[in-house]
C-alpha cells in the first residue's frame, strides 16, 4: 500500500513538473516581429544586428540587416523547437548560427556559433 501512494506521489508530480516546464516555453508567435540583437565580445567588438521574425502557414522565416542602408537579407533557415529559436545565415561572408530563448515579453538571450553571447530586444 505504502509503495502505491509513492508511485502515485511520483507520478503526480512528474506530471505537474512537465506542464511547469511546458507553460515557459515560448511559442512560435513570442518571435514575431523585429528585434534588435546585440551579439557580445566578437573580435570586431560588440554588434547589433536587427532581425526580423514570420511565421506564415506554420513556416517560420527570418531576416536580416547587415548594413545601414535597410536591406533586408533572408536568412537560409529558420526553426523554433521546444521554445529555442535556431537561425543560420551568411553575413559579411560568414557562415553563422543563432539561438534565442525567451527572457520575458520583450527580450531573449542565447548565443551566436554557440560561442559568443546575445541578448534581443524586441523593437516597437
Amino acid at each position: 500500500m505504502k509503495s502505491k501512494i509513492s508511485l502515485l506521489s511520483g507520478l503526480m508530480l512528474l506530471v505537474t513538473l512537465s506542464f511547469m516546464s511546458s507553460s515557459f516555453m515560448a511559442n512560435p508567435d513570442y518571435f514575431e516581429g523585429k528585434w534588435s540583437v546585440l551579439i557580445k565580445g566578437t573580435p570586431e567588438g560588440d554588434a547589433t544586428i536587427p532581425m526580423r521574425f514570420e511565421t506564415k502557414d506554420g513556416v517560420t522565416k527570418g531576416f536580416f540587416m547587415q548594413d545601414d542602408t535597410g536591406t533586408e537579407y533572408a536568412m537560409s533557415s529558420v526553426s523554433i523547437t521546444d521554445g529555442v529559436l535556431r537561425a543560420a545565415f551568411n553575413i559579411q561572408g560568414y557562415d553563422v548560427d543563432i539561438n534565442m530563448t525567451e527572457v520575458d515579453s520583450d527580450n531573449a538571450k542565447g548565443s551566436l556559433m554557440g560561442m559568443f553571447d546575445l541578448s534581443a530586444t524586441r523593437s516597437k
